[in-house]
């Protein structure tokens, strides 16, 4: 903690307030998202697909509108477009809290989501513009104020939603209403918004997609999204798999998200320093991503509890979610940095925003194709192949990204982090 510390006062007050920011956000998010659908389906009654319309309505009004949120902040400012994605998550959640109808709950889900599609490329771009040379290690100290309020999100919620669904709304709403009046009095509007002889939007639009080594590296690096994204779908659902012995279900989630959270927080500021050290940038991106493909060894060793128990079942679990938390926080910072640096400093957040639309992409299509497959081959008694084919599709994207590195289109630019101040 002591470290973290250093390392946060280390950095000018831009980055400070956007690192306890993204806490923030991410409280407020996870504090409210992981109870919506157990409202909408029990006190509001929806029918399954209603539920699963909502749910897809948020999750494409910030995944199809990145590419657009990040254009206007390069536009606009930064600042402006993080206080704007605030204020309307912070009206998105009151609206969640004061309506039952089916197109209100729309509007306000579609309001929630469009949120974060204009603050997130924002905060990135700005991150980076304001920690210049030390991007990798500014990004890794982000990442551990991220899990953090991951971490906390839920326990807070789950104890809110026990009073009602409402409440947890109403104060995740207050929570972002807050960050609205702290990015207006504590965040400076950056330097780069006083821009304004800049092309047409198609122009930048032209000019992010016929960036080829960035779109390779966007492409490469949908594998690392699908991969981490199992701690909220091939996991849990493994958990149902294995619950038994005095373990329940419930209890393996939490521990899992638990697990991930922790390793995290505890382990990035060293692993980040640890794989700079040694491999840099680029190859710290394949290693790491390798570290992602062999996470789901345990589970194919150990894929249900016929032969060895439910002990052991769950420690396969656990070792996963570990393994997965790792090689996120390995990738991380790097893969931030490496954006940056291929975008070669320009119209950064439009960047930020295409690449979070690509891998957002990739998200939905391994998130159905891992969804329809865990059911049948656990049907068949192949538990094993789900967790093979996750392999296989890592050491893919691996094989994709040592190719850009050994050719040098992860550019080799990009600046090294000074790493003795984070050891």
């Amino acid at each position: 903690m002591t470290k973290l510390i250093t390392q946060f006062r280390s950095f000018d007050r831009p980055s400070q307030v956007l690192m306890v920011n993204q806490f923030s956000i991410n409280m407020g998010f996870y504090m409210l998202m992981p109870f919506l659908a157990g409202y909408l389906a029990g006190p509001l009654g929806l029918a399954a697909w209603t539920v699963g319309l909502v749910l897809g309505i948020r999750n494409f009004s910030q995944q199809g509108m990145f590419l657009l949120g990040g254009t206007l902040a390069d536009r606009l400012g930064y600042k402006p477009l993080i206080i704007a994605g605030c204020l309307l998550r912070t009206a998105g959640f009151v609206l969640l809290a004061g309506v039952d109808s089916l197109p209100a709950i729309l509007v306000a889900s579609a309001a929630t989501g469009f949120a974060g599609a204009l603050f997130n490329p924002a905060v990135r771009a700005y991150l980076a513009a304001d920690a210049g040379p030390r991007r990798v290690e500014a990004f890794a100290v982000f990442n551990v104020f991220y899990q953090a309020g991951i971490l906390l999100g839920p326990l807070v919620g789950l104890a809110l939603t026990a009073f009602d669904f409402r409440v947890t709304a109403l104060v995740a709403a207050a929570v972002f209403g807050i960050l609205t009046v702290v990015q207006i009095w504590a965040l400076p509007a950056h330097e780069a918004e006083t821009e304004t002889d800049r092309p047409t939007v198609r122009e930048d639009w032209r000019t992010v997609m016929s960036n080829r080594p960035f779109v390779l590296f966007s492409l490469a690096m949908i594998g690392s999204y699908v991969l981490s994204f199992q701690v909220y779908l091939a996991l849990p659902l493994q958990a149902d798999v294995i619950a038994g012995g005095g373990m329940s279900a419930t209890t393996l989630v939490t521990s899992v998200f638990v697990i991930s959270g922790l390793v995290a927080i505890a382990g990035q500021l060293r692993i980040t320093a640890w794989f700079a050290a040694r491999w840099g940038s680029g190859r710290s991106l394949v290693i790491g991503m390798a570290a992602l493909s062999v996470a789901f060894v345990p589970l194919v060793v150990v894929p249900t509890n016929d032969v060895f128990g439910s002990w052991a079942g769950a420690t396969a679990l656990l070792l996963t979610a570990a393994l997965l938390a790792v090689g996120t926080a390995a990738v991380f910072p790097f893969e931030m940095d490496t954006v940056v640096a291929l975008a070669g400093g320009r119209i950064v957040a439009t960047h930020y925003g295409f690449y979070n639309t690509i891998v957002g992409i990739g998200i939905l299509a391994g998130n159905l194709g891992t969804g329809a497959v865990f059911g049948v081959v656990h049907d068949a008694g192949l538990d094993a192949l789900i967790w093979i084919a996750l392999t296989v599709v890592g050491l893919g994207c691996v094989s994709a990204l040592h190719l850009l590195e050994r050719t040098g289109s992860l550019d080799p630019r990009t600046t090294k982090m000074p790493v003795t101040s984070l050891e």
